[in-house]
């Protein structure tokens, strides 16, 4: 199977295409004239962004602060731009591996193929992709994963906003509550 490599890409965002309830999840990384878009779930992306960022935090706690991954993103790094188009899945991801690369300093991201068999994506080692499977692998900077970071917990956040009564999601037609006895809010 392919893998999809960069390193280090041009562009890494987290993105969806689609109204909130509704939307779809994308992991996209751009460089060297290719264009790979894999799709996820919204806990997938909010969970890689969480761990990105407690990555990073470690990094600095560990180096003493002599590491060079910024505190937060730097000033004009945010990307907010929609996702480059066209928009073609490469592959659903199931695992994901994380990992800071001491001697390149970078975060080394890796997107396996999900399959639909229940074997683990990983035994083949961190870094040698099981070759029945896709692997995106992106290795970016301290400052370019924060900003990473920044843009998928809003993306993961912006979605739709939950009722006042049961936490469950709104949408803009209201839901069935069962807080309010199945009223709709």
């Amino acid at each position: 199977m392919p893998v999809f490599d960069y390193d280090p890409p041009e562009r890494f965002v987290a993105g969806t295409v689609g109204p909130p309830g509704s939307r779809t999840f994308f992991l996209q990384a751009r460089g060297g004239g290719g264009l790979t878009s894999v799709a996820l779930e919204k806990a997938q992306v909010a969970a890689l962004a969480e761990r990105v960022g407690e990555l990073l935090d470690e990094v600095v706690r560990r180096s003493g602060g002599q590491a060079p991954v910024p505190a937060v993103a730097p000033a004009g790094s945010e990307d907010n731009d929609p996702l480059d188009v066209p928009i073609e899945e490469e592959f659903r991801v199931g695992t994901m591996s994380l990992a800071w690369d001491g001697e390149r300093e970078l975060v080394v991201i890796e997107c396996f193929e999900v399959l639909d068999t229940d074997e683990d994506p990983l035994e083949t080692g961190v870094g040698e992709p099981d070759p029945d499977r896709a692997v995106l692998r992106v290795g970016i900077t301290g400052a370019a994963a924060r900003a990473f970071v920044d843009r998928a917990l809003a993306l993961v956040a912006a979605g739709r906003p939950p009722c006042p009564f049961c936490a469950g999601p709104l949408d803009p037609e209201g839901h069935v509550c069962p807080r309010a006895n199945g009223y709709r809010r």
